[in-house]
């Protein structure tokens, strides 16, 4: 079982994203924090003082892979901006990082419509049953096993997380829950609707 220290955490953030600074404060104990930043947003990241940031051209993958290049620990865990997390969270991410597979966490929402909840679901059922979690579950991973599936995808303008977990499921990387869960934001069903 790995220490807190042995974590490096990967935030992507977006541009004009502020959201991460309700996360950073969970993150205590954590070896590394890298906010990976576009280009022309870094300043207002920076200025903040609160965590290490490093920039990249825009693109989700760009930056998920830019923030794991900068870290050292043997471990990374890559967790969105509006993530919040359990006071046991990191407890539990700690005791159950192990051996070579891909680890998440159960995902819920702190906010949004009451047909969130049937989101939640889904996503258990999606990553459980099927084997495939997303992004927004914090995806956990040996930095060894990141390198041998190659990173993300950054040819792909989106949806680099599950084709992080495709790569994974063809590789006979295992995927597993940690056991524990995180919070994420419904901002994208309130701006855009539930369907």
């Amino acid at each position: 079982m790995p220490a807190l220290e042995d974590i490096a955490v990967v935030v992507p953030v977006g541009p004009g994203d502020d959201a991460w600074q309700h996360l950073l404060p969970a993150l205590g104990g954590v070896g590394e924090v890298v906010l990976a930043c576009v280009d022309g947003d870094a300043q207002t990241v920076m200025a903040s003082g609160a965590a290490r940031v490093v920039t990249c051209e825009r693109g989700r993958a760009r930056q998920l892979n830019a923030g794991a290049g900068a870290t050292t620990r043997p471990w990374l865990w890559f967790v969105h901006a509006d993530t919040r997390l359990a006071p046991d969270a990191l407890l539990g991410v700690a005791a159950a990082a192990e051996a070579d597979y891909i680890g998440y966490l159960d995902l819920r929402f702190y906010d949004g419509p009451p047909q969130m909840v049937l989101n939640a679901a889904g996503a258990w059922l999606r990553s459980h049953l099927l084997g495939l979690p997303f992004g927004d579950q914090g995806l956990l991973l040996r930095r060894s096993v990141f390198r041998r599936l190659g990173g993300f995808d950054e040819r792909l303008a989106a949806a680099e997380d599950p084709a992080l977990v495709w790569q994974a499921r063809r590789a006979n990387v295992p995927l597993r829950s940690l056991g524990t869960s995180l919070a994420t934001s419904a901002r994208r069903y309130v701006e855009h609707g539930w369907w």
